[in-house]
């Protein structure tokens, strides 16, 4: 039996980008990374960086490219645009990535591309839905990082105050990777049991937490420029899944045709991942003040969408 030649194509090497790269290099297996970024020295440099880790880790040949070098690709990753500054919200990038992603999207679908885009740029909802809107994919081969890092927050966050593994916490934010983003505490879980029927759970701090998960990106942004960790891992386990075909279950920016009562867009909201892509679009149990904050969440959304395209 033949095996597969596993080949990604990533646009942008920025912060996101290689670390991205770093950790694709050591968990997915592939053959081939092709690096298309704008400086492309630096993006020469990091492939002559990462090319270090082969023999340590995984063979793969490393290179950069450009976008006809999709052609034969399983997945491009989109990680190219304009950073969030201190003080930005991630809607307020959106005309000035639209623009990025127009001259980035086009050329890779003239080459024959057949697979999956993955998006991160921000605001990364919209810029999900708009990759699907100019490539004409069927919307389950188009997939954004959405509120998987929210999510990852929130684990963090409720294991530090309920001192326990964040293995143990089973818990979402839902809706817009950005302000609109809520917890979904109704379905969340700890070691197997509902997070709200724990003993000495306060609701009021609860609260807090959801707030602080928001601001979090923004902390860190403050303090060193950039988040970059966390969302390239989820970059990486969206990869791997499809890759691997593994069925795997996160929230990413899905795309909705009833779920929610929303019929159309992307959002924030667990799916499961696997070698095509989006296989089905999984709609968490709400309460009503929950399933308002998504519809509010998808309507602010789609506002901007609409101007944009």
């Amino acid at each position: 039996m033949i095996k597969k030649h596993r080949k990604v194509l990533l646009v942008g090497d920025g912060a996101v980008g290689s670390s991205f790269a770093f950790s694709l290099l050591q968990n997915c297996g592939i053959d081939e990374l092709v690096i298309v970024d704008l400086q492309k020295e630096h993006a020469e440099g990091d492939s002559l960086d990462l090319e270090d880790l082969t023999p340590m880790m995984m063979p793969a040949r490393i290179r950069t490219g450009e976008y006809s070098d999709a052609a034969d690709a399983d997945i491009v990753v989109l990680t190219a645009g304009v950073p969030r500054k201190p003080g930005e919200t991630r809607l307020d990038l959106v005309n000035k990535n639209t623009k990025i992603l127009e001259s980035i999207v086009a050329p890779v679908v003239e080459s024959g591309f057949n697979g999956v885009f993955v998006v991160s740029a921000n605001p990364v909802d919209i810029l999900t839905a708009l990759t699907q809107h100019i490539s004409g994919f069927p919307k389950n081969r188009v997939i954004g990082t959405g509120t998987s890092l929210d999510s990852a927050r929130l684990q963090v966050a409720l294991g530090k105050e309920l001192d326990v593994s964040t293995s143990d916490v089973d818990a979402y934010v839902l809706g817009e990777h950005g302000d609109s983003s809520f917890a979904a505490y109704n379905e969340a879980t700890v070691s197997g049991q509902p997070l709200l029927s724990l003993p000495n759970v306060d609701l009021a701090r609860l609260a807090q937490i959801e707030d602080d998960v928001k601001k979090k990106g923004g902390a860190i942004i403050s303090r060193k420029g950039a988040t970059f960790y966390g969302v390239a891992v989820s970059l990486m386990k969206i990869c791997r899944a499809i890759l691997l075909d593994e069925n795997l279950v996160m929230p990413i920016s899905a795309p909705v045709s009833g779920q929610y009562g929303l019929e159309d867009g992307y959002i924030g909201t667990p799916a499961v991942i696997n070698g095509g892509g989006i296989r089905q679009v999984i709609e968490v149990s709400l309460t009503d003040e929950e399933t308002e904050k998504m519809q509010e969440s998808a309507r602010k959304m789609n506002e901007i969408l609409l101007a944009a395209e």
